[in-house]
């Protein structure tokens, strides 16, 4: 690594320290989730997920930031080689100002490579979906986790929940027994 680089790094970190913020570079680059969609991964088997860029508002990225949005009944669709998502609620930021017009559940556009986008596009024609797992921040931005899976019938969900009890219950004799 370039020697202009780790002083740069160095001379921000303290600067941030200086200031109060207390962070690692490391740490900035790790996706961190805000809100997650515990839907999906219910009603969905997940095979794949990947990062995706979101197109957003300057009052959208606040409130987001402010923990705000749902992902509850969002979903993924592709247009003219583009990938949207919809009818994910991101209420207006609240401050004095009135935003005339502005619809909470409109359509934002996710930003992929075109690689990820063929990735896709291929996962979709044959027959499974594309569902936002949650929203949240890598370094400055906001990202989205997008996954590919197949929907799963009822009797999947049946099994699902099943499984977990029983893996409670498995980890609540662990405790009893270690005591």
């Amino acid at each position: 690594m370039n020697k202009h680089i780790i002083l740069f790094d160095l001379l921000r970190q303290a600067k941030a320290t200086e200031l109060g913020l207390c962070y690692t570079i490391a740490s900035m680059k790790k996706y961190q989730p805000i809100t997650i969609n515990r839907r999906a991964k219910y009603d969905f088997a997940i095979t794949d997920s990947l990062l995706a860029g979101i197109v957003l508002l300057g009052t959208e990225v606040k409130s987001i930031r402010n923990g705000r949005a749902d992902l509850k009944g969002a979903f993924a669709t592709l247009k003219n080689d583009e990938l949207w998502l919809n009818n994910a609620f991101v209420p207006p930021y609240q401050t004095g100002r009135n935003l005339e017009g502005y619809d909470p559940s409109r359509a934002r556009k996710l930003l992929v490579h075109k690689r990820e986008l063929k990735k896709l596009t291929a996962a979709q024609q044959s027959g499974l979906s594309i569902v936002p797992l949650s929203l949240g921040a890598q370094g400055g931005f906001l990202k989205t986790e997008v996954g590919i899976g197949k929907g799963k019938r009822k009797q999947d969900k049946r099994e699902t929940i099943k499984r977990r009890a029983a893996e409670r219950e498995a980890s609540r004799h662990i405790k009893r027994s270690r005591k």
